[in-house]
C-alpha cells in the first residue's frame, strides 16, 4: 500500500513539473500585443473593460510580487510559491519542501519558510485542492486519503487540514 501512495506521489509531481515546464515554455496565446510605437505602449484589447481589469489585476500582483523587508532570495521564493499555488494543491511543509529541495527550485529552506509564510495561504483550501486531485486520480476511503494528505510521505498537511480536506472532497460522506 505504501508502494502504490510512494508512486501515486512520484505522478502527483510529475504532473507538478510538466504544469511548471508547461508555463515557462508554453504558447501564450492571451498575451496582450503592444504598437511598435514608443510613444504609445497601451495593450490592445478586445474589449475595454478587459482593460481596466487586467491593469487592476496586474498592480495587485505587483503590489503582493514585492513584499517589504524581504531579501531578493526571499522574494524570488515568493514568485515560485505563487505559481505552485496557482498549479496545484500545496501543504505548508510541502510547499517550503518543493521550494527548498535540490529537486525543486533550491532555495534556502529558511528562506522558503519565509517566503511561504508571507503570503496569505488558505490551508484548508490548499487540502481540499489536494484532496480533489488525490480523488480525481484514483479512490480512496476517508481515512485513506485522510493518511495520505497528512503522511510525510504523501503532502504533509496536518490531520485537521487533511481531515477538513478529505471531508470537503467528499470522500467522508
Amino acid at each position: 500500500m505504501k508502494r502504490l501512495f510512494k508512486w501515486i506521489a512520484i505522478i502527483f509531481v510529475g504532473f507538478i513539473v510538466l504544469g511548471i515546464l508547461g508555463v515557462i515554455f508554453g504558447d501564450d496565446s492571451t498575451q496582450t500585443t503592444t504598437t511598435d510605437a514608443k510613444v504609445n505602449e497601451q495593450p490592445v484589447v478586445a474589449n475595454p473593460s478587459e482593460q481596466t481589469e487586467t491593469a487592476v489585476v496586474d498592480v495587485a500582483q505587483e503590489e503582493e510580487a514585492k513584499p517589504e523587508g524581504l531579501s531578493r532570495p526571499q522574494k524570488n521564493a515568493v514568485r515560485s510559491a505563487k505559481q505552485y499555488i496557482s498549479m496545484t494543491g500545496f501543504s505548508r511543509d510541502g510547499l517550503i519542501e518543493q521550494l527548498s529541495s535540490e529537486y525543486g527550485d533550491g532555495y534556502e529552506v529558511n528562506d522558503s519558510i519565509i517566503a511561504v509564510d508571507s503570503l496569505n495561504i488558505d490551508w484548508n483550501e490548499q487540502a481540499v485542492r489536494s484532496a480533489e486531485q488525490y480523488l480525481d486520480m484514483t479512490g480512496f476511503s476517508c481515512d485513506g486519503l485522510i493518511e495520505q494528505l497528512s503522511s510525510s510521505a504523501g503532502s504533509k498537511y496536518n490531520v485537521s487540514e487533511a481531515t477538513y480536506g478529505a471531508q470537503q472532497a467528499g470522500a467522508c460522506s
